[in-house]
């Protein structure tokens, strides 16, 4: 891994190779194995992937666990995401703002992946240490989170556009 591999994720596009560094210097390398899941629904994150190859499903419970016996496994494949996009993808960026935040999905690997780590302690160290760098990230991340958030918003209008049409009947 490079500098500009890094560079070539979006939350990173917009700083020069010096801020970038800042970065790369606490990113560590993953490989992860077809078929497994490396994000998990409700257990507590504390890092942010990006896909540098292979290609992973992001999957959410359909329903609530609400008897805690862990008893119905139906999930929902919310999307896809391949090294071959652009700009290439990243996930669980919502662990890096919260104490003991829960994941919100799975994200399972469905070829063998290579992806790019960093941990949430070491981003926010950097971003303390170098305020003007971790400005622009934490904006890119903040459009990155807005776009997500916008993408929910429809889903749930389009489930709930389908419960109330069941209703009606």
């Amino acid at each position: 891994m490079d500098i500009k591999q890094l560079k070539s994720f979006s939350v990173f596009q917009n700083i020069v190779d010096e801020e970038a560094k800042y970065f790369f210097d606490i990113t560590e390398e993953v490989q992860i194995s077809e078929g497994n899941i490396f994000i998990k629904e409700g257990e507590v994150g504390d890092s942010m992937y990006m896909l540098v190859d292979g290609k992973v499903e992001v999957s959410q419970a359909l329903t609530l666990n609400l008897d805690r016996q862990g008893k119905d496994h139906r999930e929902k494949a919310l999307t896809k995401f391949s090294s071959d996009q652009l700009p290439p993808p990243l996930f669980g960026e919502m662990s890096l703002f919260n104490e003991n935040d829960l994941r919100t999905a799975n994200v399972k690997a469905l070829t063998d992946c290579h992806l790019l780590k960093i941990m949430k302690d070491d981003f926010l160290q950097v971003c303390d240490t170098y305020p003007d760098t971790g400005y622009k990230i934490m904006l890119a991340l903040c459009r990155v989170l807005c776009i997500r958030l916008v993408n929910a918003n429809d889903n749930v209008l389009k489930l709930t556009t389908a419960f109330s049409l069941v209703l009606e009947r």
